[in-house]
């Protein structure tokens, strides 16, 4: 039996025989072509290029039904691709020119072409190296006769291992024969990450010569709350896990069928619970899971999910969708937090040495007025639609936030200018995410209508530590004392002006600090939709009285191992079951 450590981007624990994914190379071999050829080699190459763009098309039309046009437009690059004429003038020419077949045209030019991402400074394009992979491989697989790329395997459900997936093999899987991805490439913000978090299936990434040590039918264990990959597990071991499974059947129903409560404590304390979401299809799920409203919009997915950038109609369209769905029920959208380990189309012309520290979020904004007033002009249109709110990511000055309101200001002028009508009323907050906020959150608290706490940031830059980083993945943690001293900081100032606060980072869906933060006095939380449920469940079984009782002593604690102690103690105490119906939950995922 042997552990794997790599990143957590799909949630869930399953269990299943691997089936092994070989690079697949498809070998072309150098073969010139004499000139009475060449007609029917360009045939072939337009026949393959328009069976390719077919294909595509059809991919994309299957995800837009399944997961919603913003996950179907990742193959809008592709066809773009296929369709560059550059690109295609570079096969014919292969063909024409060089007396080359369409096949190895086909590799030569696009493998050319992919070196200029690979050695690339900025992640993002590296990473879309695979998306030119994937276009080779299906123009080869129609030049050479191979038809559609299949994965789905025909008896029993499996977990796919491989170096790596393309776009479209993700996008292909099938739910019911695909129990779990395990793969040795890509990262949080990959479109395999993406794709695999959307379809349902845990996944793990990240995992280091993952398919030397694994053949097809070995038994693995993928555990996508914690990044953990089990290979040939012993007996006890697949029985424990088994067990996982079959209690997180009757626990989410059990769950689930507290949607219409009240998240109110035994003493009447009433406590709001919000949804996170990325892409707006996940409006359905945070409202079945019983959301309040939507607490964090992440709206640079907006650019993650198609490579390109959105327009302002791009963005109108997607907040009107959320805000319809979500009818009175409040709909917190947070400009665009791009940049560091999520790409923005700013990042190739400087690339910075440390850009989690470097010019990200609310700076790239305010240092690109174009996309930042195209983003405002949407959401102030779709503030008529319904109870939307706007909330500024990364604020760490004074000055910061008068800028952003500034820029907000501007933008209202010139629809004003234009007629077009948008709630002049509009509240508009901002996320406490870095340690000068948090120390200092008083001219915050005052120019602000509500404030949220962003845990996943703060927890990084307080302990200085990279989150992404499995390395220094331990001294990563929630219940470091400094981190909860922050916290309480920004919940007291907020509430002693009565303003909102909530909190909105994974520490919030995770039940061992439920008990802290209701008796530290947050009575918001924004989570991700599954873990609504189950922080509702603690809700209900606490005493807001005893809560403070147990958030005044964890504040007494040095060390983080005695915080983490306690807290599990008294919400055992509380909901004895609680933690052997559910895997542990690092907080570790991105904000």
């Amino acid at each position: 039996m042997e552990l794997k450590k790599g990143i957590g981007v799909s949630t869930g624990v399953v269990i299943g025989p691997a089936l092994l994914l070989d690079n697949d190379e498809i070998r072309i071999g150098r073969r010139a072509i004499t000139l009475a050829e060449v007609a029917a080699e360009q045939q072939r190459l337009r026949t393959a290029l328009t069976a390719a763009s077919d294909d595509l098309r059809d991919l994309r039309e299957r995800t837009r039904r399944n997961l919603g046009k913003e996950m179907a437009a990742i193959f809008d690059f592709h066809l773009a691709l296929l369709n560059d004429p550059q690109l295609q003038a570079a096969f014919s020419q292969g063909i024409e020119r060089d007396s080359h077949s369409a096949e190895f045209a086909v590799r030569r030019a696009l493998r050319e072409y992919g070196k200029h991402f690979t050695e690339h400074p900025d992640a993002y394009f590296r990473e879309r190296v695979k998306d030119i992979y994937d276009l080779e491989r299906r123009l080869l697989q129609h030049l050479m006769g191979a038809g559609k790329i299949r994965l789905e395997p025909t008896d029993q459900p499996v977990v796919i291992v491989a170096h790596d997936l393309t776009p479209s093999q993700t996008a292909s899987l099938d739910k019911s024969k695909v129990r779990g991805i395990a793969i040795e490439a890509g990262g949080r913000t990959s479109h395999t990450a993406i794709l695999a978090n959307s379809l349902g299936i845990p996944a793990v990434v990240g995992l280091d010569s993952l398919t030397r040590e694994v053949t097809t039918g070995d038994v693995l264990v993928v555990n996508g709350y914690s990044g953990v990959v089990i290979i040939d597990p012993d007996a006890a071991t697949i029985e424990e896990h088994q067990k996982y499974e079959q209690r997180q059947v009757r626990y989410r129903t059990q769950l689930d069928s507290m949607r219409h409560l009240p998240a109110r404590t035994k003493d009447g304390v009433d406590i709001k619970l919000f949804g996170n979401i990325e892409f707006p299809h996940e409006v359905d799920t945070a409202l079945a899971k019983g959301a309040m409203g939507i607490g964090l919009y992440r709206t640079e997915f907006l650019y993650l999910a198609g490579g390109h950038e959105p327009t302002e109609e791009d963005h109108y369209a997607a907040y009107c969708r959320v805000l319809q769905c979500m009818g009175q029920r409040p709909v917190v959208i947070r400009t665009l937090d791009l940049g560091a380990d999520k790409y923005s189309p700013f990042q190739d012309q400087v690339p910075e040495a440390n850009p989690f520290l470097g010019f990200r979020s609310i700076r790239l904004c305010l240092g690109n007025l174009r996309i930042f007033k195209t983003q405002l002009r949407a959401i102030l249109r779709a503030s008529t639609r319904g109870d939307l709110r706007l909330m500024f990511p990364l604020i760490s000055t004074p000055l910061e936030l008068r800028q952003a309101k500034m820029v907000l200001k501007d933008t209202m002028e010139e629809l004003d200018e234009q007629n077009i009508p948008y709630n002049p009323h509009l509240r508009v907050g901002m996320m406490v995410e870095v340690p000068s906020t948090a120390l200092l959150p008083k001219p915050y608290v005052r120019d602000c209508d509500f404030l949220s706490i962003g845990t996943n940031d703060l927890i990084q830059y307080t302990l200085a530590v990279d989150r992404g980083n499995q390395r220094v993945a331990s001294l990563y943690s929630a219940a470091n004392p400094a981190v909860l001293r922050l916290i309480k900081n920004v919940i007291w100032s907020a509430r002693s002006r009565r303003r909102a606060i909530s909190l909105c980072g994974e520490m919030g869906g995770d039940p061992d600090f439920t008990l802290l933060l209701v008796g530290l006095g947050l009575r918001q939380f924004s989570v991700a939709p599954q873990h609504i449920p189950e922080i509702k469940k603690v809700i209900r079984s606490m005493n807001a009285r005893h809560a403070r009782q147990v958030a005044q002593r964890a504040l007494g604690f040095e060390h983080t191992q005695q915080v983490m102690g306690f807290l599990r103690e008294e919400t055992r105490k509380i909901l004895p079951d609680i933690f052997s119906e559910v895997p542990a939950k690092p907080v570790t995922a991105t904000v």
